[in-house]
């Protein structure tokens, strides 16, 4: 037994952590095979097995340093996230449901915490009957604060910024509560140290001042519990708070009965007094506190130094009375104690500086391409595919379209192929027809909606499947509750991430449908149009009306007009198709240059130029992206002025003039009518299928994102399967903050319709997938 406090440890679980490795790799590292890291691996689960013991010794200290000196590393390497949840029981509670988050900074923090924890249990250890014992726990207890406060200042933030707005930290890694540890720290180191003057009869004036310091540090310990935003009394274990309160008080007593007899000593009687008075009346209420819950030693320490108040207060009020009738000043005129504090939060060299104790030597995934480095590549690609997309690619088939649009409002070219041949089929008309032919476009755009039907239902089967791989569990969770007895969440709880994640695929799905009909309704309507395009041309000229007339005096001069303006236009129109083929063939100059583009090899010789223990950051390249994304600068700059120049001839060109001066014929008119259906036929057919093959990439797009949804129910559903046997069985725990199994709490561009974005889109708010299981942050069960 002992009148201290040690802080408890942060039980943890076994963890997947090869599978989530071994996920990372093949889904960001596509030039290396995970199998190059097993030994990295390897040596991660070990040093992770070898802190999650239950020996509470001091060789338990360097064993932490160095794990946590190579998750330092590690960080350099791998992002915070690697979809490995990581779970730690709350300190109040070691046999609760774990807080679980998916980011390797709660892994660091917990480890961090853990040492500190381990710190307290040696100085607890120690023989505080002998000055050199005490000068040990003192010491003890001085790291413990100081791995709080290097805890807190440098490796917490990273974890507060890291998380998701959804993700909560447990109160017993938020600030406040780490601020009361550490200030908890101090103050048993420091009362280690009155401990040691009273041992060493230093003066009574000395101690009076250490005790005044000790009394000082479990105050400002007790205001900042108290004061904790959000509360954290309820993170604390059992009694800390009385604890806590009882040695303020305690101390304060301490502090002005030590200093009475020092008092005494320089003739001050009446003062002495006065001291014993305050002290006395302090002990009664540090004794009436530990008597609410306080240790048994922390209780008969109280009473002691009240049974010593007690003795000295009645000799030194007789003596007084009797003898040196001095009088007796009020407690709150007393000259204040000026407390002396001998101690500091010693943050350990290896924690601020971890590559002094591991070198550059066999370090984890050592040969691995950082994290930094290999998303500044993927931003690099996600920025360049989006310049390609948004603006060449589809500012260009806007302006086409714009075009289109515009000229099929005047009815254009087809007015002008009707007054230039009033026989026969226009050029134009008769390449797009053999276009149309040639790629066998009816067969085609049936082909294309059977198969983006097949992909849907396919889609449709997988997640379905997924469900289905739920409700099987739920069932057997159901089973389980009827036959034994289990803490952990139903089924329509724990799974309720996954479930919502479902529910948000399915609308997905039903939005989709919903574009594809669409799609085939618009398909039904130009069917027959269409088809027409593929007849030969002799059928083709047929199912065209002539326009032959015969012209009298007085209509030739507007014919001259007619035809003036005509010419006007059919210049117009050439300018205007040049344009497009120019810009089609930027277009393909740029997704030549896009598809050639590779900057890994720019992007990992700087990555390797710096410092490797440095953490590098994605944001250490802004530079060089911008470089390398400015080559494409010039097909922007040039689609914008073929814009200009399209904009230019649009607005200038009188058609109005012409729409008005042509001819009245209703030969003319039928004529017309019928080239512009076929023209606009073929329009529609591009259009057609444009939708058609990106609705085919939005599918395979999701059809891989429900198949990755489908193993993570079925990770799922082990794991849920592994805790069943774990609950039932009970096997023993591998530390005081270990146990073998875990609860886990915890916790691509279709456009068929406008409103639609791709299934990967940030529209759709979808959530990060859950690792198994979720023990809290849960929902409900699969609903139809």
């Amino acid at each position: 037994m002992t009148n201290q406090l040690s802080i408890p440890f942060k039980r943890t679980y076994l963890i997947p952590l090869r599978d989530a490795v071994y996920g990372h790799i093949r889904s960001k590292h596509h030039n290396v095979h995970p199998d190059a890291f097993k030994w990295d691996i390897n040596r991660w689960e070990e040093l992770r097995k070898a802190v999650t013991t239950s020996s509470v010794h001091v060789d338990q200290v360097e064993k932490m340093l160095v794990y946590h000196a190579h998750l330092a590393f590690i960080l350099t390497k791998l992002p915070e996230d690697i979809a490995l949840d990581i779970p730690y029981a709350p300190v109040s509670s070691p046999d609760a449901l774990p807080a679980s988050l998916s980011n390797l900074h709660f892994e660091r923090c917990c480890l961090l915490f853990n040492l500190a924890s381990l710190y307290s249990h040696l100085g607890l250890t120690e023989d505080r009957t002998t000055p050199e014992g005490v000068k040990r726990a003192s010491t003890f207890y001085q790291s413990s604060a100081g791995t709080l406060s290097y805890l807190k200042a440098h490796v917490w933030p990273r974890l507060r910024d890291s998380i998701s707005e959804e993700d909560e930290l447990p109160l017993d890694v938020s600030e406040m509560f780490l601020t009361s540890l550490e200030l908890f720290m101090l103050a048993q180191a420091q009362e280690c140290v009155w401990q040691w003057a009273v041992m060493g009869r230093n003066s009574n004036g000395t101690i009076a001042k250490l005790a005044a310091q000790v009394s000082a540090f479990y105050e400002d310990t007790r205001l900042a519990i108290r004061d904790a935003v959000p509360p954290i009394q309820s993170a604390l274990p059992p009694g800390w708070i009385v604890h806590i309160e009882v040695k303020s008080l305690h101390f304060s007593a301490a502090a002005q009965y030590r200093k009475s007899v020092d008092d005494t000593e320089r003739n001050k009687y009446g003062h002495e007094v006065a001291r014993l008075l305050f002290a006395q009346t302090t002990a009664k209420k540090a004794f009436d506190t530990a008597r609410r819950g306080a240790s048994k030693l922390v209780l008969e320490d109280v009473k002691s130094l009240l049974e010593i108040v007690d003795s000295n207060l009645t000799r030194a009020q007789r003596d007084n009375d009797l003898i040196y009738h001095q009088d007796v000043p009020a407690a709150s005129s007393l000259p204040v104690i000026q407390p002396a504090s001998m101690v500091a939060s010693v943050v350990s060299p290896e924690l601020t500086e971890p590559k002094k104790i591991l070198g550059n030597d066999n370090l984890i995934f050592g040969e691995l391409v950082s994290w930094g480095a290999q998303t500044a590549i993927e931003i690099y690609i996600d920025r360049r595919n989006t310049t390609i997309k948004e603006h060449i690619k589809d500012r260009s088939q806007n302006l086409n379209d714009v075009c289109t649009q515009q000229l099929q409002f005047h009815n254009l070219p087809a007015a002008l192929d009707a007054l230039d041949k009033p026989i026969g089929l226009p050029p134009s008309l008769l390449k797009r027809a053999e276009e149309v032919r040639l790629e066998n476009g009816p067969e085609r755009v049936e082909k294309s909606l059977e198969d983006v039907e097949m992909l849907a239902q396919r889609a449709m089967t997988v997640l379905t499947e997924a469900l289905d791989i739920l409700d099987q569990e739920a069932s057997e969770d159901e089973q389980l509750r009827r036959t034994t007895l289990t803490h952990r969440l139903p089924s329509h709880q724990a799974n309720g991430q996954l479930t919502s994640k479902a529910e948000k695929y399915r609308n997905i799905l039903h939005q989709a449908a919903e574009s594809d009909a669409v799609i085939r309704q618009r398909w039904d309507e130009w069917e027959k149009c269409i088809i027409q395009l593929t007849w030969d041309e002799a059928k083709l000229e047929a199912a065209v009306p002539s326009s032959t007339v015969v012209w009298t005096s007085t209509r030739r001069p507007a014919i001259g007009a007619t035809q003036t303006h005509a010419r006007a236009l059919r210049v117009m129109l050439e300018q205007l198709d040049d344009l497009v083929r120019e810009r089609n063939q930027l277009v393909s100059r740029a997704q030549r240059l896009s598809d050639a583009d590779d900057i890994s090899g720019r992007i990992l010789k700087e990555a390797a130029g710096l410092e490797r223990w440095a953490e590098v950051q994605p944001s250490m390249f802004e530079e060089t992206l911008d470089q390398e994304l400015a080559k494409y600068d010039k097909f922007r700059r040039d689609i914008e002025e073929s814009a200009a120049m399209q904009s230019e001839l649009l607005e200038n060109t009188r058609m109005d003039s012409f729409i008005s001066s042509r001819r009245e014929d209703p030969s003319v008119k039928e004529r017309e009518h019928a080239l512009q259906s076929l023209d606009l036929s073929y329009h529609k057919y591009k259009e057609i299928v444009r939708h058609l093959d990106e609705g085919m990439q939005f599918y395979n797009d999701l059809a891989a994102m429900l198949i990755q949804f489908k193993e993570s129910c079925t990770n799922w559903v082990m794991s849920r399967r592994s805790e069943s046997l774990s609950t039932s069985v009970s096997p023993p725990s591998l530390a005081p903050h270990s146990s073998p199994h875990s609860p886990l709490k915890s916790r691509p561009g279709r456009q068929i319709a406008p409103d639609l974005p791709p299934p990967d889109s940030d529209q759709w708010e979808v959530s990060e997938l859950p690792p198994p299981p979720s023990s809290n942050r849960t929902s409900k069960q699969r609903k139809k």
